[in-house]
């Protein structure tokens, strides 16, 4: 096979990958957009007191790429940044939220480092919706939901009460010390990591210290 023939074949590869991965993201904004705007600003925001601020499109796209900031909210005189994350309802089972952890394969050095590097987010809402993401239009409500403290939770990591470890479980476990051990979890391609926080074992050991809201978790 020729150079030629063979660049061209990887060409095209390329460009199928980047079409494909490009209308998974349309698909998954398009299925958070919704859900932030008809589900989470009525019934959990609403009730917090807390009221969206408007950004310029460009500084949104700004903070969401190098912050790991979704949203910007105002209470009297308190800003608060969220990062939301939304499940359909097969993730019901489910008890814990998680944080991108390293790409340590990817061919750019500077992306080995996930979202658990970047994140300066305040707040991070977790939810899980009453129908499948790809009926996401016919949700009504959350099944779930919780407003984490992320500011409480990088303290706790700090202080090693809570402890990311690469032991080979899939579940977070509170120690004899009182600590959570939270689990290095692989993706089934091999090209990121991650770890589950648990929520219940928040609220467990910290209460409204950590956990600003929720529904479902316990």
């Amino acid at each position: 096979m020729g150079i030629c023939l063979r660049y061209s074949i990887y060409c095209i590869s390329c460009r199928a990958y980047f079409l494909f991965t490009m209308s998974i993201y349309k698909s998954d904004r398009a299925f958070s957009d919704y859900i932030h705007k008809k589900l989470a600003l009525p019934l959990i925001y609403e009730h917090l007191n807390w009221e969206e601020v408007q950004l310029r499109q460009d500084y949104a796209k700004y903070i969401d790429m190098l912050d790991g900031i979704d949203y910007v909210f105002r209470s009297g005189n308190s800003v608060m940044s969220v990062q939301e994350r939304f499940r359909d309802k097969k993730y019901t089972s489910f008890n814990d939220f998680t944080i991108r952890y390293r790409r340590d394969f990817n061919a750019v050095e500077s992306r080995h480092q996930s979202e658990y590097y970047k994140l300066k987010a305040h707040y991070f809402t977790y939810a899980i919706v009453d129908c499948s993401k790809e009926n996401f239009m016919n949700a009504t409500s959350f099944v779930k939901y919780a407003v984490i403290d992320l500011r409480k939770v990088y303290e706790k990591i700090d202080t090693q009460k809570i402890v990311v470890v690469d032991n080979g479980k899939h579940l977070c476990q509170l120690t004899n010390d009182k600590r959570i051990e939270c689990p290095i979890l692989y993706n089934s391609d091999g090209s990121s990591s991650f770890f589950p926080i648990d929520i219940a074992l928040l609220v467990k050991l910290w209460g409204s210290e950590m956990i600003i809201t929720q529904m479902g978790f316990i």
